[in-house]
């Protein structure tokens, strides 16, 4: 009995120092992958770190929807072979939550519902190889629950990227209302303040605006169908209120200026009470890593050695 019990300990120790070396992993690669995005940025040879524009290129939800993201361009090849099959690729997916992060472009269907296969695919060979390498039983549970997780990855990096997006957007959304109401102080119109925000601003926000601004230019979309377009690529209710409102305002001829920078104090209000709310979070999320990786390697260098001299005297 002790000798079994010395074994479990000492499956889970190698299981929690797997999920360590694993997350270092992780980390170094995205670090590395920050580094090179950097280095094209830097050289002009690439510009997908400026279409972020705030600091997640090398998150593990961004890595995910990069992933996705290729699974959806290389499905046009055909040298490339689908895992799903054809009834499963062909299944309605949560195109509005691809849309609030970004990907409304670049991720496809088909792609969507290929990488949860391909995901799953892997997460069970993961979980099926580190669980052998203890017991036959354990390889199983561990490829199971590792399918579960890989087909479940792809939509938690979705939602992870529209809450990011969110996030950053709201941390410029004061600046661009108060860019925007001190030109109409100014006496410009609507279009012309817009403009000083996208023309010397160089954030996602600005450019997103500035793609709305060429659309009702060009007469490809009205200004308020244009506007509401920007609004619905972002996963936050304040944009989408104060989007209506400045269509309302245009459209009757009310005092834009006063309504603006309203907004612009409720904005930054809500952004101060979401950053205040996360640092209260911070020790309650501490609590998870140091119970599932510091508590057990606590408890294997305590209490490993009695297990074992139990195991031996039995």
């Amino acid at each position: 009995m002790a000798a079994w019990w010395g074994q479990q300990a000492l499956a889970l120790g190698a299981l929690a120092s797997a999920g360590a070396l694993g997350w270092l992993l992780w980390n170094a690669f995205g670090r590395w992958r920050r580094r090179q995005r950097h280095r094209f940025a830097v050289v002009g040879e690439s510009d997908a770190s400026d279409d972020r524009g705030d600091g997640r290129e090398g998150g593990a939800a961004a890595q995910v929807c990069a992933f996705a993201t290729g699974v959806s361009k290389r499905l046009e090849s055909p040298l490339f072979r689908p895992l799903a099959p054809p009834s499963l690729r062909g299944r309605p997916w949560p195109e509005a939550l691809a849309c609030t992060a970004g990907l409304a472009d670049a991720l496809t269907g088909a792609g969507f519902w290929e990488s949860r296969v391909r995901l799953a695919a892997a997460g069970a060979v993961a979980g099926g190889v580190a669980g052998l390498l203890v017991s036959g039983e354990l390889g199983c549970l561990l490829g199971c629950a590792g399918a579960v997780a890989g087909w479940q990855l792809l939509p938690w990096a979705l939602r992870r990227e529209a809450d990011d997006r969110a996030r950053a957007m709201e941390r410029d959304l004061s600046e661009m209302l108060s860019v925007v109401a001190l030109g109409l102080r100014s006496g410009l119109s609507f279009e012309r303040s817009l403009g000083l925000y996208t023309g010397y601003f160089k954030n996602h926000l600005a450019r997103a605006f500035q793609g709305a601004e060429r659309q009702w230019s060009c007469g490809l979309a009205s200004r308020a169908d244009a506007l509401r377009a920007v609004a619905a690529s972002y996963a936050s209710p304040l944009l989408g209120r104060v989007v209506e409102n400045i269509v309302r305002s245009l459209r009757f001829g009310a005092t834009l200026a006063d309504n603006l920078e309203d907004a612009a104090r409720e904005a930054r209000a809500d952004y101060k009470a979401r950053r205040q709310e996360e640092v209260a979070k911070a020790p309650v999320k501490m609590m998870v890593p140091t119970g599932v990786l510091i508590l057990p390697a606590m408890l294997m260098l305590v209490l490993g050695p009695v297990l074992l001299e139990l195991a031996a005297g039995f």
